[in-house]
């Protein structure tokens, strides 16, 4: 974990996304290969919180999932193996009368017996699970440290409600104003002891405009690297006060006149040397 969180008096700051390069990876992957495409796996934290965005986005209970019925305790390991032959998931939650004890993965229960039964496999279970009232963010971090495709979802008695889809809380995550909203980005670098999550902040709110979120999207050999999605379009006094606090702009811009004005004079020396 790299830089500090905004004071809470910085309301303005819609978003707060802190999250390794993995989690572009995955998103990018999604949707580019099958329903159910992973990244190869998930060395991952994801230390989102939101400031300023309304309650019904962290909510997710609209996505639980009963399409299909869970496992019962009672069911065949090959009743388990035809579910996964059906379905392109990792993992599938089991009950016994109505709460819920645990996952069987795909991966075992291949190699299980067909005519054993699936309570006789308890140590295999995997437990993981979320609430109702979790945020979807801590969803999203407990798939990911699972390596699933699917999470069970139950009430405050462990009574068994459903399952949550990958591809749901991702398409979830795809309208935030992240990503929804319009807006230019830019890439920055600095060194990790002299970066402050506070005075990326306040550089762009000085130029009278508002993030829309920002993330860590690198960290190698002492440097951060932030990446900042910004409510206008307009970035070039932005670009240029962040050079001003030895912030590097790795991101490329054509109304960045700093790098304008560099190619002017180096086009003009061509010129003059070619005389």
């Amino acid at each position: 974990k790299s830089g500090t969180f905004p004071p809470l008096e910085l309301r303005s700051v819609a978003i707060l996304l802190i999250f390794t390069d993995n989690f572009v990876i995955i998103i990018f992957n999604l949707y580019k290969n099958t329903k159910y495409k992973l990244a190869s796996m998930w060395d991952f934290l994801i230390i989102l919180r939101y400031i300023f965005i309304p309650s019904t986005m962290n909510n997710l209970i609209s996505y639980i999932n009963n399409e299909i019925k869970p496992l019962k305790h009672t069911d065949s390991i090959a009743e388990a193996q035809d579910l996964f032959l059906d379905f392109p998931y990792t993992h599938f939650p089991v009950t016994e009368d109505g709460i819920y004890i645990g996952c069987v993965s795909k991966e075992n229960v291949e190699l299980l017996n067909s005519d054993a039964i699936v309570n006789e496999t308890r140590f295999h279970f995997e437990r993981f699970f979320v609430r109702t009232s979790t945020i979807w963010l801590d969803v999203l971090e407990i798939i990911a440290k699972n390596e699933s495709n699917l999470i069970p979802v139950l009430d405050d008695k462990n009574t068994y409600l459903g399952y949550y889809e990958l591809e749901d809380v991702i398409r979830f995550f795809h309208e935030t104003p992240f990503l929804k909203e319009e807006g230019g980005i830019i890439i920055v670098e600095k060194e990790v002891d002299k970066f402050s999550m506070s005075q990326v902040a306040q550089i762009v709110e000085s130029n009278n405009a508002k993030i829309l979120g920002l993330f860590i999207s690198n960290v190698a050999n002492g440097k951060v690297e932030i990446t900042i999605k910004i409510s206008q379009s307009g970035l070039n006094d932005i670009i240029q006060t962040f050079r001003r606090y030895e912030y590097e702009i790795i991101s490329e811009h054509q109304e960045d006149s700093y790098l304008n004005s560099l190619k002017e004079r180096s086009d003009y020396l061509d010129k003059y040397l070619n005389i």
